[in-house]
């Protein structure tokens, strides 16, 4: 499997790495401990089993041309009741142009395509943790505060699942 992410600022990367660590301080799930040399806030827009050719150069020329993208986060929320902890990302009209328009079109010849990145299904958002119930939500949103982080996108990148490695897209 190979992914398209977009990485976070600076700031908004230790906003979501500070709540990773308060998660983990009161003994819920949190990605912080996952200590893998890859693990870092990232929003996916999509994930192919392979990259066609000539991918990764439209990537980053598209990537170039419309990063930094601001961001503002949202809610904390369970998706589907037991699965990953997120953070909403706020979609803006730039965000889902990129999403939709480009990446989806430069991708358009790879196989296996995952349905819930296809536009219209997909649900921008930042992950804080893996297997997470609906019944510790609340105490997770306390953990979080209630702030909306804001920052943007700066860069972007592919995550590789048979090597477990990231390629830089810009």
């Amino acid at each position: 499997m190979r992914t398209v992410e977009l990485v976070c600022s600076p700031g908004l990367d230790a906003a979501i790495r500070t709540t990773w660590a308060r998660l983990a301080a009161a003994g819920l799930p949190s990605l912080a401990r996952n200590i893998h040399p890859t693990n870092r806030p990232h929003l996916t827009l999509a994930a192919v089993d392979e990259f066609p050719s000539g991918v990764e150069r439209r990537l980053g020329d598209l990537f170039d041309a419309a990063l930094p993208l601001p961001v503002t986060l949202d809610r904390v929320v369970v998706l589907d009741g037991s699965a990953p902890l997120v953070w909403l990302v706020r979609p803006t009209p730039a965000l889902t142009a990129l999403h939709a328009a480009a990446v989806w079109d430069v991708l358009d010849r790879a196989d296996g395509h995952r349905p819930w990145h296809a536009p219209g299904a997909w649900v921008p958002h930042l992950s804080l943790a893996l297997r997470f119930r609906d019944a510790d939500v609340r105490m997770a949103r306390a953990v979080t505060g209630g702030q909306r982080p804001t920052g943007a996108f700066e860069g972007a990148r592919s995550y590789n699942g048979e090597d477990r490695t990231v390629t830089t897209l810009r």
